[in-house]
């Protein structure tokens, strides 16, 4: 039996060196020199595809990372085992924590003089070391079994991981002692099985292959790659969320100009394209963002007490922070928008503050009388007309006045129904009276 896995394994080897030994086979350098997230997944998944389907004979992924999220690594580490295409690691400076996990799943590992791999154990996003014995067995188990892969000590791999443990490294002719977690240098990889040469320049590691006369392919980001690297840079990613907030917000507050909202809009879109192409948003990212905004406008319209107002902002924030690849930057980016944002309206409100939605809940007109408005008849007009006492007049009653019937007093005398009266004097609402002189 131990035979057969040796044959097995020596025909393996056999099949592997004639591929990569005829002339003109392919060779994709793909450089993998940032963090570990889903982004580098993606375009990790593009270049494999490419190579596969140029039938290349080998993947030199140049890594150069201090690490990320365990999850992306998890799926970099699938994408290169299940690969069609073999792959070299060329550790170009750092190949650390998740970087390490990514490195080992490499059919060979090639290191720069003076590179590191290792430091392997899980940390928050803050830095700080996570105990959890849940979570370290588990991420320890995995780098084990990444390990055993391609023949390394499972030990070592464990080492890197697990601060807890004190193991015995015959290899390296030392003890991992608790409370550290273990980094080789590329000369300690080589001599402890985990790097198999090491190489000053990317040049090098190539030769290193010892293929026939090999095409070099530099693979390169396509043009909408490199869109959404210059849309998901942090600094860009800020402008982008204060123009679309401000922009936004001011077509609402002042609407009719439309350049603000359509503005706002593209700068939205701008933000959630980067991040869709960069692989970092969904298309779930997107809706809960447009819900946000649907919520804000019913809240224009829809009296809620608040309510629709408070769905929506959370649905907006929920929709940057789950769409950008570090949720704590992007908050601070997101936080940062919103005050300059808020600067920014207020500014545009206060120099069209006659335009404002505002002005649609505030009565303004004033009904003055130079205006057309009249509270009541003007009765100053009365005074020097004639009229009719339609009661008697005691002294108070009623007249009619021209077609009018107007309440009036007299001076103190008696004036009988349908006499004749003259009206004297207007004070506010009080219409004074006295009978008609036979002369008038």
């Amino acid at each position: 039996m131990l035979l057969c896995f040796v044959f097995a394994g020596t025909a393996a080897a056999a099949e592997s060196d004639s591929a990569d030994t005829s002339a003109g086979a392919a060779v994709y350098v793909v450089k993998a020199d940032r963090s570990v997230e889903s982004g580098l997944y993606q375009y990790l998944k593009r270049a494999y595809k490419e190579a596969e389907e140029a039938k290349a004979s080998r993947v030199l992924l140049v890594l150069n990372t201090l690490g990320g999220r365990l999850d992306s690594a998890l799926n970099i580490g699938e994408l290169i085992r299940e690969s069609k295409v073999p792959t070299t690691a060329y550790v170009q400076g750092k190949a650390v924590s998740a970087g390490t996990y990514i490195a080992l799943n490499a059919q060979q590992i090639v290191m720069e003089p003076g590179s590191t791999i290792g430091a392997a154990a899980v940390v928050d996003q803050n830095g700080t070391l996570i105990d959890n014995p849940k979570t370290v067995s588990y991420w320890t188990e995995t780098m084990k079994s990444a390990a055993l892969l391609n023949d390394r000590d499972p030990d070592i791999a464990a080492a890197m991981v697990n601060p807890a443990l004190k193991i015995e490294l015959k290899t390296l002719g030392r003890t991992k002692g608790a409370g550290e977690v273990l980094t080789l240098s590329a000369q300690d990889a080589v001599k402890a099985g985990y790097a198999e040469s090491t190489a000053a320049t990317v040049d090098d590691a190539l030769n290193g292959l010892h293929l026939n006369q090999p095409t070099i392919v530099q693979y390169e980001p396509g043009v909408m790659e490199r869109i959404a690297d210059f849309l998901t840079h942090p600094a860009v990613m800020t402008i982008l969320l204060i123009i679309g907030i401000a922009g936004v917000a001011i077509e609402f507050m002042v609407p009719g100009f439309g350049a603000p909202g359509i503005i706002g809009m593209i700068a939205f879109v701008l933000y959630f394209f980067g991040h869709y192409v960069s692989g970092f948003a969904g298309f779930e990212d997107v809706a809960l963002f447009i819900a946000g905004l649907l919520l804000l406008v019913s809240e224009f319209f829809i009296p809620s007490f608040g309510i629709l107002g408070v769905l929506g902002a959370a649905s907006l924030i929920a929709g940057v922070l789950l769409a950008a690849p570090n949720p704590k930057s992007a908050l601070l980016s997101l936080a940062t928008a919103v005050v300059i944002a808020a600067i920014i309206i207020f500014i545009v409100a206060k120099r069209f503050k006659h335009k404002g939605v505002w002005n649609k809940f505030i009565l303004r007109d004033q009904l003055t009388s130079d205006k057309g408005y009249r509270s009541s008849v003007n009765k100053a007009d009365y005074v020097g007309l004639h009229g009719v006492a339609v009661s008697p007049l005691r002294p108070a009653g009623t007249a009619l006045i021209g077609e009018a019937r107007v309440d009036v007093v007299t001076r103190g005398e008696f004036i009988a129904a349908n006499a004749e009266i003259t009206v004297i004097q207007v004070e506010g609402a009080r219409v004074v009276v006295r009978p008609k002189n036979e002369n008038e």
